[in-house]
């Protein structure tokens, strides 16, 4: 008996065998569970007896220096989101690749589109969602200049549908633990060691970090004379710094990312001081806050 249950067992591994080499060589996704794409109706019949939050990633496609994807944005938020998905019932619904990315329309492989269809189209999805059923929305911005645009689209589900919209970042934000890295010193901000520990975390295999370049920033003179003040964390050096930096070039403000970066990145750290393990814990401690906000939720309003 043992013979030939090996035998069948060989059989069935030439079988599996056989019918990979005849699927397309290039899929290698797992199904993740609560993830969208990945479900069939029975599994969304199914989660809307658990839950009716969404997490819908508003993000980018846009450039990241010379050493990470142009789908960091999009790809970083969405991992995020399915990693709050497996902690908590929710579904995790990505709409847009792309987002609002202007300024960086100087380097190739960034896409644009503008603030009004960004909302409009995320606002269609939603309606579509709570046609099925799910009520509450969790908005993960996913890309700082999305940031406006996200914050209409909250305030538009909430004024003209039944949904019930949240910033997600902001409802996570109290459960935050305190961070025991100690707070840079040096101006860090897109496609610089940060974000690039975070891709190195969530998106490891799409990392080339020895592509990296330190890059050379020109900012206009007005602007670098502000610098010290905004990485000290001066409230309103940050605001006007980031009101006028990182602009389109159509505006004349100088401030585009091919005006001021020989790389794209927008910082004077070199990427390649980039870790995973710091990537893990600000992921982590994000996610586990995102986590909390959810589950309180549910407790002050359960699913009904």
């Amino acid at each position: 008996m043992k013979l030939v249950f090996t035998f069948l067992q060989f059989v069935g591994l030439l079988t599996s065998t056989s019918l990979l080499a005849q699927t397309n060589p290039l899929w290698h996704e797992q199904k993740i569970k609560n993830y969208l794409p990945h479900m069939t109706v029975p599994e969304v019949r199914e989660l809307l007896n658990k839950t009716d939050m969404v997490i819908i990633p508003v993000a980018a496609l846009e450039q990241h220096g010379l050493h990470l994807p142009i789908g960091t944005d999009f790809l970083n938020g969405v991992e995020e989101a399915k990693l709050i998905a497996q902690q908590t019932d929710v579904l995790v619904a990505p709409v847009l690749l792309a987002g609002q990315s202007p300024y960086h329309m100087g380097f190739p492989g960034t896409i644009s589109i503008s603030s009004e269809t960004i909302v409009q189209v995320h606002l269609e999805a939603v309606k579509s969602l709570l046609q099925h059923g799910f009520k509450r929305f969790l908005i993960l911005n996913a890309h700082a200049g999305n940031r406006a645009t996200s914050s209409f689209l909250i305030d538009r589900i909430n004024q003209e549908t039944a949904g019930i919209a949240v910033d997600l970042s902001e409802g996570a934000a109290p459960f935050r633990q305190k961070s025991a890295t100690p707070k840079s010193t040096v101006f860090d901000r897109h496609a610089g060691v940060g974000e690039t520990s975070s891709a190195l975390y969530l998106i490891p295999s799409l990392v080339n970090l020895p592509q990296a370049e330190k890059a050379k920033l020109t900012l206009p003179p007005h602007l670098q004379a502000m610098l010290p003040a905004v990485v000290a964390g001066d409230p309103t050096a940050n605001l006007v710094f980031l009101a006028e930096g990182l602009k389109a070039k159509e505006t004349g403000k100088k401030t585009s990312s091919a005006e001021m970066s020989t790389t794209g990145v927008w910082g004077i750290r070199d990427p390649k001081e980039a870790t995973a393990a710091q990537g893990r814990a600000a992921t982590e401690n994000f996610v586990n806050a995102a986590v909390a906000f959810i589950q309180k939720w549910k407790e002050l309003r359960p699913t009904k």
